[in-house]
């Protein structure tokens, strides 16, 4: 399985607040979501912004996260 750079997904550094994370998911849903982004990538992307997000948010997600990948 590959691994995927959550933070590359969401566009913003290892060391970045949850703010940023926040804004940066805010910022990428707006733009892949499926409803007003017509591509035909855009399901898959906004899947990996979701998932990127979910586990980047979570404190516990996060630290292992960074454990296992970094």
């Amino acid at each position: 399985m590959e691994e995927k750079d959550y933070y590359e997904i969401l566009q913003v550094s290892p060391n970045a607040e949850q703010e940023v994370i926040e804004a940066a998911y805010k910022r990428l849903a707006r733009k892949y979501h499926p409803d007003y982004n017509k591509s035909p990538d855009a399901v898959q992307r906004m899947q990996e912004i979701n998932e990127a997000y979910a586990t980047l948010s979570n404190t516990n997600s996060r630290y292992f996260y960074d454990i296992d990948y970094r």
